[in-house]
């Protein structure tokens, strides 16, 4: 069965980056493609859609915030052109199978990038809405492999103020069927923190 993959980086890093590389790993083993996905894409017709937001991912301004309030039937098309990038984000997430996030802590947190992104898809009417008994996500039938990678903070640990509020925002917009690939805390030791994170993913 073919399946529709979006690969998210945000490491600012292009190359010698954890995450990058536990990434191109997991997509390769959840498409059985020990070569390179173009050969794969070509053989099995699996479509692997890459989103580097290392390239850039723009803010959400006042402008977008009235467009993205304003009904689409009365949209101007300015407005309709505010909301280009996150009509194509949209519908990014909403054409795939599988979500692969590779996202390194930086400072605590996520990279800006990645909050860039998450702004421009949690969208009213579009990924959730609100029902008589609250919140209701509008993406389903998704499965998220989540990639975390750091130098020093542990995920579950009191410092760990990231992986709640990717659970949270995901399964706010939908998506809760969702699996950690925990890489962090490299910097206490390398060998074994991408030991363990390369086994989990040898196991999908």
């Amino acid at each position: 069965m073919t399946k529709n993959i979006l690969r998210l980086d945000s490491s600012m890093r292009k190359t010698g980056s954890y995450s990058r590389d536990l990434a191109t790993k997991l997509v390769k083993q959840l498409t059985g493609d020990q070569q390179s996905n173009e050969e794969y894409n070509s053989e099995h017709k699996s479509q692997v859609t890459i989103r580097d937001l290392a390239d850039g991912v723009p803010l959400i301004d006042g402008n977008w915030i009235k467009a993205n309030f304003t009904a689409v039937d009365e949209r101007t098309p300015e407005q309709n052109k505010y909301l280009e990038t996150s009509d194509t984000l949209v519908d990014e997430l909403n054409s795939a199978d599988l979500i692969v996030m590779a996202i390194p802590i930086y400072n605590f947190g996520v990279p800006a990038a990645f909050k860039a992104w998450i702004d421009q898809i949690v969208r009213s009417k579009l990924t959730f809405k609100y029902g008589d008994n609250g919140p209701v996500g509008l993406v389903k039938n998704k499965k998220a492999y989540i990639i975390i990678v750091s130098g020093g903070t542990k995920l579950s640990t009191e410092l760990d103020f990231i992986s709640d509020y990717i659970r949270h925002i995901l399964s706010f917009i939908g998506i809760t069927d969702i699996s950690f690939i925990d890489s962090s805390g490299l910097g206490r030791d390398e060998s074994e923190t991408l030991s363990h994170a390369h086994k989990l993913i040898e196991c999908i």
